[in-house]
């Protein structure tokens, strides 16, 4: 196949934590060589693009400049986008609150004031987190989340509670399904990327471990996908999927044998 750019998730496809995983900086070397485009992708919503390059670097990844993009980022382009003047009352981490109150929208501390609700992955989530949501999602109010998924792998490479975790702690009491979630695998993210490498879908090859992420992303852009078995996907959640990779790897370092 005719691969000109590659998207590539991080924790679990290029590292575990602070960890990078054999072979992958080898790789992406490679993958430079060729002259590829090179996108580092990550639902982590802690972190913007650029920290997340300097994160690289410090573990001897080549990532350049505006190679790296998050959910953290795709969730402020769009609440500046769609909600520039707006209320937003956020659920989540310091990060993302700074984040979003350095845009276009107004972070507020009421949740009954808000215009949208914000909800994202915090290690402090509480009983009180629900209880504010309850107050913020009445009939008018935009319910946003900043990624869907389950969990991340922690400091020891054992899954934690993540976004979509929340999510569903918020929807169990408010009975809302979130108005959109803006991480991979949606239509938001899907842009961004594309925006960023600048080829088209078929010339993009998807490298990460979670098929329900990453793999549905590349699917539903029409994008060629490369599962790695480095991460959270085992052999068993493999068979069961519906959703299937047109690759499957046993890491990143194996990559370069799909394009010879």
């Amino acid at each position: 196949m005719t691969v000109r750019g590659v998207l590539l998730d991080l924790d679990g496809t290029v590292y575990h934590h602070d960890n990078p995983l054999p072979g992958a900086a080898e790789a992406i070397d490679r993958l430079r060589e060729r002259g590829l485009s090179l996108l580092f992708f990550s639902n982590n919503p802690l972190y913007g693009g650029e920290e997340y390059v300097d994160r690289l670097q410090s573990l001897g990844v080549d990532a350049r400049p505006g190679e790296a993009c998050s959910s953290a980022v795709v969730t402020q382009e769009y609440v500046d986008d769609n909600h520039a003047g707006d209320d937003v009352f956020v659920i989540g981490s310091a990060s993302i609150r700074d984040r979003i109150a350095r845009g276009a929208a107004n972070v507020v501390a009421e949740p009954r004031d808000a215009d949208v609700l914000l909800a994202s992955w915090t290690d402090e989530f509480h009983y009180d987190d629900m209880v504010d949501a309850l107050r913020a999602l009445d009939t008018g109010t935009i319910y946003l989340g900043t990624d869907p998924d389950p969990t991340f792998p922690g400091p020891d490479g054992h899954p934690v509670p993540g976004t979509g975790a929340v999510l569903r702690a918020i929807t169990g009491v408010t009975e809302r399904e979130p108005d959109r979630v803006l991480g991979k695998p949606s239509e938001v993210a899907i842009e961004a990327a594309l925006d960023r490498l600048g080829r088209d879908p078929e010339e993009i090859l998807v490298v990460g471990d979670r098929i329900g992420t990453d793999i549905l992303l590349g699917e539903r852009a029409g994008m060629r996908t490369a599962l790695v078995m480095t991460g959270v996907t085992d052999d068993a959640t493999l068979s069961a999927s519906d959703v299937k990779p047109d690759h499957v790897l046993d890491s990143l370092a194996d990559v370069e044998t799909l394009l010879e």
